[in-house]
C-alpha cells in the first residue's frame, strides 16, 4: 500500500466539518452565521472538472468527502489504515444528512410506499445512493493506487451491510429493490430463405 497516494493530512482540533447533503464543508463551525463555505473539492484555479463527466466529478467529490471525514476523525485516521469497519462507520455518519423516510416496525405505515400522513420515523440515506456511492469510492481507492485487495469499499462487511441496509428499507418502505429485468422488444420473424424452386 505504498504507492496508495494519502489525502492531506493537515488537521486542526476546530477543523471543517461536513455537510454531506450539500456537498459543503463549513471551516468555522464555532460560528455557522460566519458565511465561511466553500464547495468540496473545490479550488481557485481553472479545473479539468469541465471536461469530466458527470459520473467522474461525482467521484471525485465523493473522494473528497471522505478524505475530509478521515482527517476529521478522531483520532485522525490515514487511509493506508482504514479498514471496511470505518467505512461503514462512515456510511453511518452519513445517516444524518439522509432524506429517505425509513418506518420503524412499531410505525403505523411500516411496509406502506405512499404513508397518508407524516410519521416520526427517522429520515436516512437510501439504500441505493449508499450503493452507488460506495461503488464510486472503490473505483477511486484503485485509481488513487490502492490494490484491489485491500480495497476497503470492497469488504465483506461493507457487502453486507448494504445488503442489510437494502432488506431492511424494502420492507419498512414496502419497496422491492429486486432488479427488474429488461423488456427486449419483440424480434420480426426472420425470413425463411425461399424453397428450392421445384421446376428445376
Amino acid at each position: 500500500m505504498d504507492s496508495l497516494h494519502e489525502f492531506g493530512t493537515s488537521n486542526t482540533d476546530d477543523g471543517p466539518s461536513i455537510n454531506f447533503s450539500t456537498n459543503t464543508i463549513i471551516t468555522n463551525p464555532t460560528n455557522p452565521t460566519t458565511p465561511t463555505s466553500n464547495t468540496v473539492g473545490s479550488s481557485s484555479s481553472s479545473s479539468p472538472s469541465s471536461t469530466l463527466s458527470r459520473y467522474e466529478n461525482q467521484k471525485r467529490r465523493d473522494w473528497n468527502t471522505f478524505g475530509q471525514y478521515l482527517r476529521n476523525h478522531r483520532p485522525p485516521l490515514s487511509l493506508s489504515r482504514c479498514s471496511g469497519a470505518h467505512v461503514l462507520e462512515f456510511l453511518r455518519y452519513l445517516d444524518q444528512f439522509g432524506k429517505t423516510k425509513v418506518h420503524t416496525q412499531l410505525c403505523p405505515f411500516f411496509g406502506h410506499p405512499n404513508p397518508p400522513a407524516p410519521c416520526p420515523c427517522p429520515l436516512r440515506q437510501a439504500w441505493g445512493s449508499l450503493d452507488a456511492l460506495i461503488g464510486r469510492l472503490r473505483a477511486a481507492f484503485e485509481e488513487h493506487g490502492g490494490k484491489p485487495e485491500a480495497n476497503p469499499f470492497g469488504a465483506r462487511a461493507v457487502r453486507l451491510y448494504l445488503r442489510e441496509v437494502r432488506d431492511s428499507q424494502s420492507k419498512a418502505r414496502g419497496i422491492s429493490y429486486e432488479k427488474k429485468k429488461r423488456k427486449r422488444p419483440p424480434q420480426p420473424p426472420t425470413a425463411l430463405p425461399p424453397p428450392p424452386n421445384a421446376s428445376q
